[in-house]
């Protein structure tokens, strides 16, 4: 399938994408740094994991780093991540391009949905980045599941959940899915500590080669379900510089006696506040006392 119209126009305004040698030669540099830097780190990666080294969770942050560079991603920062552990990051999901944008913020490590595993590179990356991959429609493993991302968590590991649990259009925020905040509450036996925070997150690509994207530009990095992803990826590329802005909000301190589903409707909230206010758009607040 090809992308959307809006990625159309753009080829069309530009030329074939193929027949464009400062593009292909853009996403064959891209290729070859991204390779070569993978070559170099996979075996230290490997080698920290199975022996359960500090590293294995740095390592996978310099890799995104780079990544981010050498794509053009430019990552913009609203407040910041919490410094306390046990770290819960609950963000909205729009693209591939997410895991670089937060991986390349803090060192961190990601669930998500179990066909990734068996992705050709992507799934090898997600492996390497320490990634807990869990099924969302198994509910008779939601248990199970949580407890896997907690064990993480008492370990000191931030981890990141994409409650939507699926690619929105970058314009909106869909309904959180709550059974995985499950896990901030199991985090409190495997960790010891009193309260696990739960921190907001919103991600939203805000610009391309210094331009606003707009509602209708935002599927340049927006990558949902209908669009083939190696077209959707070899676009994002030939762009040359995104910007993204990541905001984080005030973190939620989780205790034994808090409610799992008032905790995903606080974030889902925040969230949604978060990412109008990066793309200019009114918040519901603004909008009934601005009518």
């Amino acid at each position: 399938m090809a992308l959307t119209d809006h990625a159309g126009a753009r080829v069309a305004e530009t030329g074939s994408p193929s027949r464009d040698p400062v593009a292909q030669a853009r996403l064959a540099a891209i290729a070859l740094v991204l390779a070569l830097t993978t070559l170099v780190l996979t075996p230290l990666q490997l080698l920290a994991i199975r022996f359960r080294w500090k590293l294995a969770g740095h390592l996978p942050f310099l890799w995104q780093r780079i990544a981010a560079r050498v794509a053009g991603l430019r990552v913009h920062r609203r407040g910041a991540p919490a410094a306390g552990r046990p770290l819960l990051l609950v963000s909205n999901h729009q693209s591939w391009a997410d895991i670089m944008a937060l991986g390349s913020v803090m060192p961190l490590s990601f669930i998500a949905k179990s066909d990734v595993e068996g992705w050709p590179i992507f799934g090898l990356l997600a492996r390497l980045q320490r990634t807990v991959f869990v099924e969302r429609g198994a509910r008779g493993r939601t248990g199970a599941q949580a407890d896997s991302i907690a064990e993480r968590l008492g370990a000191g590991d931030a981890m990141v959940l994409f409650a939507e649990g699926t690619t929105s259009d970058g314009n909106t925020v869909l309904p959180f899915k709550t059974a995985l905040f499950g896990a901030a509450q199991a985090a409190l036996k495997a960790s010891g500590a009193d309260a696990v925070l739960v921190q907001p997150v919103a991600i939203a690509y805000v610009g391309a080669n210094g331009m606003a994207l707009g509602r209708f530009g935002r599927p340049l990095a927006a990558w949902p379900g209908e669009v083939e992803l190696m077209p959707h990826l070899s676009a994002f590329l030939r762009e040359g510089a995104i910007d993204v802005e990541i905001s984080f909000g005030e973190p939620i301190r989780v205790t034994p006696g808090s409610d799992r589903k008032a905790v995903a409707r606080r974030c889902e909230a925040e969230v949604r506040r978060m990412l109008l206010a990066s793309l200019g758009f009114p918040s519901a607040d603004e909008t009934a006392r601005n009518p």
